[in-house]
């Protein structure tokens, strides 16, 4: 119970760093001492009753400990040498290091790990694409699994494709294979899932070749490229392409992008088709599901290829499911998709995209976006609990970062969608998540009397609470800093330093002998 008396301690404390930080003095330039002390305030402490301190973190042995059981788990992880019979790559879209830092306080406090922060072998990759330095997502998709950089927008092409260019996207010669592929042609499975629709951009990137990312349907290419432009559609390569023809299992959401508005009243198509119905005629053998129950309930074995659409548009967030939406988990996608593809002899490779990280940060929604990023999390926990490291490669990345910012001196254990101690110089509180700009400047200026309005008179709880920005855009940016990889299993100690992006596919196909580039059987 929160007594009066707990509170008048809080709001002491409270007002105490706020006299504090609002009364910051202005330093003259070459003042360095002076704009030491305001870079590090010395702000007072919270009550003992409210400090949340670990037991044992005040003593020498507490933290010793910790270092020398990390030091003893890296001396006792020995490098694995084996052939990659599987390989699983998840992709956190959007999955900066600033969001995993914060993420990591909604399972109980910022010194819990998500489960890939316990992988053994770290690395960064450089994310700039051929010609942006903050890429999007179809040409980092290109990268991390083609192994080519690429121009913004592209997907399955290389650099002498512009996006846009309709004829330059069509030249195969142009045309840049992924991984999937390089699986498909050794017999091994393959599929993709995602919480976005599948035609979206990183998922389209395991199958698609095109120029231009929002081809999701033949009425969208006909608009830019013009009827009988050949140009095929990011939905039609997925159904009758060379490479998503033989996926073994694939689900997300977009359905309406696959059937025509006169055959669906939500369809986009403008070419008649249904490809579900496709899809459906290809073979007796093809399972077709909408709904978390089908999932479960369906025996999967009984089927060669499995496809799954859950939305006709990009899936619900997590935190807008409940029992009557019957959407499923990335948990439970992971883990049907994971033991249907554990049949093949040959193993199997499977991309499993973390897609709505992204999606809620663009718009500022940053519980959403940690609540996702939580989600992508437990898929790698099934994933890694249901595999062998000792022949399953699991490589964990994201394609970019975002603008988003986990600053101003919280105290430990401070809930991190709060506000921070004290105020900024305006004498205005501001919150410890924030972001350079977004659809929230709105919200988070006031134009006409030119000042901040207080975040914590807008922010109030709600889960689509949209967090502070800087600067106003319709949609929030994505960030140009390097992204983390993170690695267990076969070779995963490949994965160490600093590399470009296309990096990546290149290190998979070597740990599991696939594609035509270095390989560890013909190397070892």
């Amino acid at each position: 119970m929160f007594s009066k008396t707990n509170a008048v301690f809080v709001l002491t404390a409270l007002l105490a760093v706020s006299c504090l930080t609002s009364a910051l003095p202005r330093c003259d330039r070459d003042d360095e001492e002076c704009k030491d002390r305001n870079m590090h305030p010395d702000l007072p402490p919270m009550p003992k009753k409210f400090q949340r301190a670990l037991e044992g973190e005040n003593s020498n042995d507490y933290w010793r400990n910790i270092a020398h059981d990390f030091i003893n788990k890296q001396l006792n992880t020995a490098p694995n040498k084996n052939r990659a019979k599987n390989v699983i790559m998840f992709l956190g879209d959007g999955m900066g290091l600033t969001t995993i830092a914060a993420a990591r306080n909604l399972l109980g406090g910022e010194e819990q790990n998500l489960s890939f922060n316990k992988f053994p072998h770290t690395g960064l990759a450089k994310t700039y694409s051929v010609d942006k330095i903050v890429p999007d997502s179809a040409c980092t998709s290109t990268a991390y699994l083609s192994g080519v950089k690429a121009q913004e927008g592209t997907l399955g092409v290389n650099g002498n494709v512009d996006m846009g260019d309709c004829q330059a996207g069509a030249d195969r010669s142009n045309w840049v294979y992924s991984i999937a592929k390089w699986a498909q042609d050794a017999g091994k499975g393959t599929g993709v899932l995602t919480t976005t629709r599948i035609t979206h951009a990183s998922p389209g990137g395991v199958y698609a070749h095109i120029a231009h990312r929002d081809w999701e349907n033949d009425q969208e290419v006909n608009i830019d490229c013009g009827i009988n432009s050949g140009v095929e559609d990011i939905a039609y390569q997925l159904i009758k392409g060379e490479v998503g023809s033989k996926l073994d299992i694939v689900m997300g959401g977009g359905k309406k992008h696959f059937i025509d508005s006169s055959l669906y009243k939500n369809g986009k198509r403008k070419d008649g088709l249904n490809l579900v119905e496709e899809y459906k005629k290809q073979s007796s053998k093809n399972l077709y599901i909408e709904t978390r129950d089908e999932l479960m309930s369906s025996d999967f074995f009984d089927y060669d290829r499995v496809f799954g659409l859950y939305q006709d548009d990009h899936m619900l967030y997590h935190l807008e499911t409940n029992e009557t939406t019957n959407q499923p988990t990335l948990e439970e996608m992971t883990r049907k998709a994971i033991e249907y593809l554990s049949r093949n002899e040959n193993g199997y490779f499977i991309f499993i995209e973390g897609g709505r990280i992204d999606l809620a940060h663009h718009q500022n929604m940053a519980r959403i976006a940690l609540d996702e990023t939580v989600e992508f999390s437990k898929a790698i926990a099934a994933a890694k609990e249901m595999t062998n490291e000792e022949e399953t490669l699991i490589v964990v990345t994201a394609d970019h970062s975002h603008a988003f910012s986990y600053n101003g001196y919280p105290y430990r254990g401070k809930d991190v969608f709060d506000r921070t101690p004290g105020t900024a110089d305006d004498g205005i509180p501001y919150m410890t998540l924030s972001y350079a700009n977004g659809p929230s400047y709105e919200k988070s200026f006031d134009t006409e009397k030119g000042h901040r309005i207080d975040p914590t008179t807008v922010i109030n709880g709600d889960k689509y609470d949209q967090f502070p920005s800087t600067l106003p855009f319709v949609d929030e940016t994505h960030g140009g800093d390097d992204v983390a990889v993170y690695a267990n299993g076969p070779w995963s100690h490949l994965f160490s330093g600093v590399y470009e992006q296309n990096t990546i596919p290149h290190i998979m196909g070597y740990a599991s002998c696939l594609g035509n580039g270095l390989k560890m059987c013909n190397t070892n």
